[in-house]
């Protein structure tokens, strides 16, 4: 069996371990679609030591895989052969092999499966719309985004119009005004108050734009926009290239990665925590996201650090940079929204409240 999607029933193995042994599954680092190897190849090559009984993806890097043998002895072969030699009918890569664990089935994981419209993944005020602009449009907004200076974040680099978004606050200063939104998305603010899920075009005004570019394998830490700083309504456009997005809401209320000042952190909320609803929707370039109501305070949202996604069992490269552009309105009040305890604004009442009590 040939699977592309990640196999939660294996896990590499910690140094050492079971390297005096054996096993009939190999953890083989190196090689992948995400280098441009296919399973299929995979399997091809490791069959000639054995029966391969299935090829799956160790993570989701796309660059590690477990080759999985009827026995032992077919394992061990191909591990003395290839462990730390080039393989020429794998495009002379160096594998880089151990045997690979199986897991107990009470510590597996499940993974979340990725839906490509929104509606699939029943959050309310969560919409998504494909070929929001056409490509002519697209190549157009990117060459005046690459006209303008860019300000460089430590794993990206970012724009901010009408005003900047302070990462050590995640809030903005709103007596700093930076002028009216750029006129390169005139097209795209007249587009968007006609989207079709909004009750009032009203609502539909923004005032501040953030342009972010992602390079291959950058993603988000998962977090929710600071209720305080911005209205209702996010909308993001996807440009150049795809990305998964992941959804999650915390029953405990807000959840901030362990550096809490910097959105480019790779931490993340343990996976084996019980008290999470996960969701997974595939962002394709054009698309519009809106994050409205209960998506919007809520849902944290979150890119997971990849170079290569697995989208229903297509293999689905993130491209040399994906660029998204949000849109946004400045709140110049507090938030008095439904969701007090994912509310900055609501929490911060309560606790001097609570510290005159």
């Amino acid at each position: 069996m040939i699977d592309m999607v990640k196999d939660s029933r294996f896990v590499r193995p910690s140094k050492g371990l079971l390297d005096s042994g054996s096993s009939p599954n190999l953890y083989v680092a190196n090689c992948g679609p995400a280098v441009g190897i296919s399973f299929e190849d995979i399997a091809s090559v490791f069959s000639t030591f054995g029966e391969v009984r299935g090829v799956h993806a160790a993570d989701e890097s796309g660059a590690r895989v477990v080759v999985c043998f009827f026995d032992d002895i077919s394992a061990q072969k191909a591990l003395k052969a290839f462990d730390g030699n080039p393989c020429p009918q794998l495009g002379g890569r160096v594998l880089h092999i151990r045997y690979s664990i199986l897991q107990p089935s009470s510590q597996i994981k499940d993974s979340v499966s990725v839906s490509l419209v929104a509606s699939e993944l029943q959050i309310p005020g969560l919409f998504l719309l494909h070929d929001f602009i056409t490509s002519k449009d697209e190549e157009e907004l990117l060459a005046a985004v690459d006209d303008r200076p860019w300000k460089s974040l430590s794993k990206r680099r970012v724009q901010h119009y009408g005003y900047e978004f302070m990462y050590d606050t995640r809030n903005v200063n709103t007596k700093h005004h930076l002028g009216e939104l750029p006129q390169f998305v005139s097209t795209i603010l007249q587009k968007i108050s006609s989207f079709p899920n909004l009750e009032d075009a009203g609502n539909a005004i923004v005032d501040q734009l953030t342009v972010n570019e992602y390079p291959p394998g950058v993603g988000l830490s998962p977090h929710i926009d600071t209720h305080s700083a911005f209205e209702g309504l996010i909308f993001s456009l996807s440009l150049a290239g795809p990305c998964i997005m992941e959804f999650r809401r915390y029953s405990q209320g807000s959840w901030l990665p362990p550096s809490a000042s910097s959105m480019d952190n790779k931490g993340e909320n343990p996976d084996n925590c019980s008290n999470i609803l996960r969701r997974s929707l595939f962002l394709p370039p054009r698309s519009m996201l809106l994050l409205s109501g209960e998506a919007r305070y809520a849902w944290h949202h979150y890119i997971p650090h990849h170079k290569v996604d697995m989208v229903r069992g297509d293999t689905i490269r993130r491209g040399a940079r994906r660029v998204s552009l949000t849109f946004r309105k400045v709140r110049n009040g507090p938030c008095c929204c439904e969701f007090p305890q994912y509310c900055d604004s609501q929490r911060s009442v309560e606790g001097l409240a609570l510290g005159s009590a």
